[in-house]
């Protein structure tokens, strides 16, 4: 059977290596330029490939194609594809067809990174043979061909759900649907929503759904689409069919199985991070995980890079790094949990953002703004009637001279800029790496 993989990154050359160990004829196509460790991969597995376009008549032999999340279904070689009805796959969808694996699944608009670090820090805490894929992680498909592992723990992201068929969640994890990469989905809600919600696909009864009670997105599909898993809801208020919340003080489970720990025992700081322990511990309880294991890892489980990440303090002013906050929902709760004055950069490149949420927010909490985009307009029409200091910035180091220039003693500057960093950056990593590195250089 003859396989085309679109895109020969880290997904792209780890599939080309699962496909030849399964027998396949694999072709991979590149419309930019491949990695040279990835050529290496491809080239020690004898897998042909191109790069600098799609070659159609090459592609288009395929009898399935596997395409990168990052590509999106309005590609013209995708629409051909589709038009000539070759099944297009995600990496995810064709690794699952070869494991027997567990799977615990976590997606959402906001915290899934987090959530899915915590779910496996958990596990292999507790002493499960437990993998991280897909959004982060090694390739899934390469962890398949290389061994075999009990658990696989999954950070999904509505692209990749996108082409997720057959595929089963054993546990899935919906933290919250809020508008993101709405440009993807023609400015449309319903349709990203939707992508997100085909986590629960496949799931029998002998399956969790762990979901946030007040997202109104996730409650009306599932009255629309019914699921027959078991329906595990989290919430910040004890009532209703909360089975996890906080009371006085204390995060609360009742079901699979009971458990308590104090919030301030959590190494996780927000309001929002409570919410991602209560997902994560539910998730590790119905994995079978035993509740002093997971009181034990929720209590040092260290901050992810790039979330609320310290980065340092340089004279009396705390730097953040936040740079993961691509969408408003996530500058929202990052702004919700600060306690100081905060100098807040936002920008980059803007994907539909609406930023009336954190509009209340940025007049409590914040001392200045800074922009750091290569085109700030929109933002400049947004805040600047706040009355604010605001600061036009293009490069992280006008920016930081912005910030060193306004943030007083005891204040806070927080990257949490709200979009995507491909205007100036190579990706959120390289934005928040660079963020860290200048605020080492003033430390």
């Amino acid at each position: 059977m003859r396989l085309t993989i679109l895109g020969a990154g880290e997904t792209g050359a780890g599939t080309a290596v699962l496909a030849r160990q399964k027998g396949y004829d694999v072709f991979v196509s590149d419309a930019g330029s491949i990695a040279d460790k990835y050529k290496q991969m491809l080239n020690d597995h004898a897998v042909a490939w191109e790069e600098g376009g799609h070659t159609a008549e090459l592609v288009l032999r395929a009898e399935t194609i596997v395409k990168s999340p990052g590509i999106p279904p309005t590609a013209p070689i995708v629409v051909q594809a589709a038009e000539r009805g070759i099944p297009i796959l995600s990496e995810i969808e064709f690794a699952s067809r070869y494991t027997d694996a567990k799977m615990i699944c976590i997606t959402g608009s906001n915290g899934k990174t987090t959530t899915t670090r915590l779910i496996h820090h958990i596990l292999t805490r507790a002493g499960y043979d437990a993998s991280l894929a897909g959004n982060i992680g090694r390739s899934m498909a390469l962890q398949v061909a290389e061994g075999k592992h009990d658990w696989y723990v999954i950070e999904l992201s509505s692209f990749q759900l996108e082409n997720m068929y057959n595929f089963r969640a054993n546990i899935a994890v919906v933290l919250n649907i809020t508008p993101d990469h709405l440009d993807r989905y023609d400015f449309r809600m319903d349709a990203y929503a939707a992508a997100k919600m085909r986590i629960d696909r496949n799931q029998t009864e002998t399956d969790s759904l762990i979901y946030w009670r007040d997202d109104d997105y996730v409650s009306a599909f599932l009255q629309r689409e019914p699921t027959p898993a078991r329906e595990l809801v989290f919430a910040d208020e004890q009532g209703g069919r909360a089975v996890a919340y906080v009371r006085n003080g204390v995060m609360t489970v009742e079901r699979p199985s009971v458990f308590f720990m104090n919030v301030d025992e959590l190494s996780l700081r927000g309001r929002h991070n409570v919410r991602n322990c209560m997902a994560a511990t539910i998730a590790a309880l119905s994995a079978g995980v035993p509740r002093e294991a997971i009181k034990s890892a929720l209590s040092d489980f260290p901050p992810v890079p790039h979330r609320l990440e310290p980065a340092g303090i340089a004279h009396g002013v705390t730097y953040i790094n936040d740079s993961k906050a691509t969408n408003v929902d996530a500058c929202f709760y990052a702004l919700d949990a600060m306690t100081t004055p905060v100098v807040l950069i936002l920008g980059g490149l803007d994907k539909g953002n609406d930023y009336a949420q954190i509009i209340p927010l940025v007049k409590e909490k914040c001392r200045a703004l800074v922009y750091l985009g290569a085109d700030n307009a929109k933002l400049h029409e947004t805040f600047d009637s706040l009355g604010l200091p605001v600061f036009d910035t293009h490069t992280m180091s006008d920016c930081m001279q912005a910030c060193q220039h306004i943030a007083q003693w005891g204040d806070t500057v927080l990257l949490s800029p709200c979009c995507a960093s491909f205007d100036l950056f190579n990706g959120m990593a390289e934005r928040g790496t660079l963020f860290k590195e200048a605020v080492a250089c003033i430390s």
